[in-house]
């Protein structure tokens, strides 16, 4: 079977592949990342300044880069004792007396990521 005279250009695949990207990134990333914000719990405002939407490889990735409760606040924790890193024991403002372990019951998810990944949208 004879080839056909059709041959593509392989610098057109980098445009297409660069087109892609940005759609994603500031199209559909962009509206995924503002309802991000706008869902997110607001207390200190450092979850909602960390977050970012970018795009590699036609993956888009929506999320903190540099906030390392992140995770919890999506998600919730599971009861656990907190014991001081650096100190001999643990003292807070308002506390009676340095205590050497603190019996945390958990938090409750709050989730701000999946409900902005799961809105319906239109291209």
């Amino acid at each position: 079977m004879a080839r056909s005279g059709v041959r593509i250009d392989p610098a057109g695949r980098a445009h297409v592949d660069a087109a892609i990207n940005g759609w994603m990134q500031d199209v559909i990333g962009g509206a995924i990342l503002g309802d991000a914000k706008n869902y997110v719990h607001k207390r200190t405002s450092r979850l909602h300044d960390s977050l970012r939407a970018e795009c590699h490889d036609k993956v888009l990735r929506v999320g903190s880069l540099d906030c390392n409760y992140a995770t919890d606040v999506e998600m919730g924790t599971a009861p656990h004792v907190i014991t001081p890193r650096n100190k001999k024991a643990l003292f807070w403002p308002g506390a009676d007396h340095p205590v050497a372990r603190v019996n945390h019951p958990g938090t409750a998810p709050n989730p701000y990521l999946r409900p902005a990944l799961f809105q319906r949208r239109t291209a």
